[in-house]
């Protein structure tokens, strides 16, 4: 039933009744001399630790209306982010969340990106010292660390604008709310209507609404005056018709189902979402909702106050599961500290070694970042031990190559008398000469150590131009003294596309000879350069394609494959190791086919006084005559290969 509705039941009769039972001021007095500051004994009263919590949360979300959305801004692992992430990070929130609910996000991610800058700063400085620089000399700064800078500038702007117009608006929503209580408070004063009084009674409510967030430390008193004097209109006029009890009906029943709500969220395993929607039921409790009859405040407060109970509790023991969930990444990290400390008093002497341990330096650098948080408490000087081992491995590393400085030198020294050489031949035409005088020196330059980094790009370019530079010169001079090799390959090329696309036709007698006169023809264009060769083996694989179509005997057809084969291991000159490697192939191929031939006829005595035309025995014969043949046809093949020795 609407408020209307109630005001539209109460007739003349009982608007008189009501006047008369409005207590005057001298009555309240002395009924609750103290009622200006405190409230009646009601839930608002000796709060215990799970509904502090709860109510601190909802303080500080009241100085704020929109800061019940930081709950919502997740917070990540920035330990485990590099400076760009970081950075990337930063920009992130700035665009995508309101600016006073980042604050926590924004301050956590500048101590890891000043730490983790820091960090590279004093590496960068030893690496700067180290190199010859003067310290006072020193300045370094990135792209990371400058985005950072502005980002962060943008950022204190837009927080500073905002807590400058929130910190006038908050004064300003307090004194409304201060005055609307002093109004609530008047009405027990006012001669008028009741049904008037109490209109005006729901107005003031509904204005205390829509006041405003109020700031954090007022919260709880402003609310605990404001229902406190909400009872007294109630409780002190005591009213006998419907308006008292259809609100008290009405606030006992939405209690209720908040009730219900709560118990519900105590079964949710979910702790930080149930938390939240705790944190709901108990604005709506609090600051929706009014009072209820007074047989029924102290139960459904008792039952709500046990349900925020099992919230509270399970949400400290998933904390103390967490803290030691953070126990077991602290003894990670204090494990890769450890390890840190062991390489870096290990004793190395070689850039090898110290390119080795420098690999597991990282590994165990991303490792700790990926190890997760520790306890809030040791989590500075866990970073600090953590900076600490790193920064005497470093200080080792640079001591290292330090002590490498001056053999850098000489190095460098020796590379540039190898380009003095390089460039002093770069022009020459004895190429029979100079040839293995360059092969030298670029061997040479191999076995010579590294040079300083600045110079190594520099000198490497000067020596490899000028390498390069002769050798182009003798490639280029040797391909006109062997361009008739190169006219060769282009023809060989041409007739290896006809090969392909070649249609046989007519009898096998006349295919036969056909792909013979292509064989000869191949063989008359000549040889071909050194690193073409490869062409021979895909024009015979080709010729071989094509014999494979004809309709041939098979061991004759595999003697012509064989002899296009021979052709193509012929063309190395003065080299026998391809017909070696082919005779060795063939013998064992020999030995395989007697021994398969062996094992069938041993095969035949399982079958002594069975019949030839027995199907399994027909079958056996049949495979040896077919071995037999191929057998004559390796023995052919080793005969004609040793033939090619002579």
């Amino acid at each position: 039933m609407s408020e209307n509705d109630n005001l539209q039941e109460a007739d003349g009769k009982k608007e008189v009744e009501l006047v008369e039972a409005i207590p005057t001021e001298e009555t309240i007095a002395e009924e609750n001399p103290s009622s200006e500051i405190q409230a009646e004994a009601t839930e608002s009263d000796a709060k215990e630790d799970h509904v502090e919590e709860i109510e601190a949360s909802n303080a500080e979300d009241a100085e704020d209306e929109s800061n019940a959305e930081r709950h919502e801004v997740e917070e990540k692992d920035y330990h485990a982010m590099t400076l760009d992430q970081l950075v990337t990070e930063f920009n992130r929130l700035l665009n995508h969340h309101k600016i006073q609910t980042i604050s926590k996000n924004i301050n956590l991610i500048k101590a890891e990106f000043n730490s983790k800058f820091s960090a590279l700063l004093e590496e960068k400085k030893e690496e700067f010292i180290n190199e010859g620089g003067n310290e006072i000399d020193f300045y370094f700064t990135n792209d990371a660390k400058k985005l950072f800078n502005q980002l962060y500038k943008e950022y204190k702007q837009g927080i500073s604008a905002y807590y400058k117009e929130r910190e006038q608006n908050l004064k300003h929503n307090l004194e409304n709310r201060l005055d609307i209580i002093e109004e609530i408070k008047g009405l027990l004063s006012v001669e008028e209507n009741i049904n008037t009084t109490y209109r005006h009674f729901k107005e003031l409510q509904e204005k205390w609404r829509n006041a405003g967030p109020i700031p954090r430390d007022k919260y709880n008193n402003a609310w605990n005056s404001y229902h406190h004097h909400v009872e007294r209109f109630y409780d002190f006029l005591h009213l006998n018709n419907d308006l008292r009890d259809m609100d008290f009906k009405h606030n006992y029943e939405q209690k209720l189902k908040i009730i219900e709500q709560a118990e519900e969220l105590a079964k949710d395993d979910n702790i930080n979402r149930s938390f939240r929607e705790l944190q709901v039921l108990h604005k709506l409790w609090k600051e929706e909702l009014g009072p209820v009859a007074k047989e029924h405040r102290e139960e459904i407060w008792q039952r709500f106050s046990d349900a925020t109970r099992t919230i509270h509790d399970k949400r400290q023991s998933y904390y103390a599961d967490l803290d030691k969930a953070y126990e077991k990444n602290l003894i990670k990290k204090e494990e890769i500290i450890a390890n840190i400390n062991a390489i870096s008093a290990e004793t190395s002497g070689s850039h090898g070694t110290w390119q080795k341990k420098i690999k597991e330096i990282e590994a165990l650098r991303e490792a700790f970042f990926n190890a997760g948080k520790v306890p809030l408490k040791v989590n500075e000087a866990t970073w600090a031990k953590f900076k600490d081992a790193v920064r005497t491995f470093n200080r080792s590393k640079n001591q290292f190559y330090k002590s490498l400085k001056k053999e850098q030198y000489d190095n460098l020294q020796k590379k540039r008398e190898l380009i003095e050489i390089a460039e002093a031949n770069k022009e020459s035409e004895d190429f029979s000469t100079v040839t293995p005088l360059m092969k030298k020196i670029q061997n040479d330059w191999k076995k010579i150590g590294h040079v300083p980094r600045r110079d190594s790009d520099k000198v490497w370019k000067q020596f490899k131009d000028a390498c390069n530079y002769y050798f182009d010169r003798m490639h280029s001079q040797r391909k006109a003294e062997n361009q008739h090799l190169y006219d060769a390959f282009d023809k060989k090329v041409k007739l290896l596309d006809t090969i392909k696309t070649l249609e046989l036709k007519g009898d096998n007698k006349s295919s036969f000879e056909t792909l013979k006169s292509k064989i000869a023809e191949w063989k008359s264009i000549g040889h071909v350069p050194q690193n073409k060769r490869y062409i021979d083996g895909k024009f015979y694989k080709a010729i071989d394609d094509a014999f494979d179509k004809l309709k041939m005997d098979r061991s004759k057809l595999e003697m012509v494959k064989f002899e296009s084969k021979l052709e193509n291991l012929a063309s190395h000159e003065n080299d026998t190791r391809l017909l070696d490697n082919e005779q060795n192939f063939i013998r064992k191929k020999i030995g395989e086919v007697q021994s398969e031939i062996t094992q069938l006829e041993n095969n035949l005595q399982f079958f002594s006084n069975v019949d030839e035309s027995n199907p399994l025995v027909k079958d056996v014969l049949k495979n040896i005559d077919r071995h037999k043949s191929e057998l004559d046809t390796w023995k052919a093949k080793l005969t004609r290969i040793k033939s090619m020795y002579s």
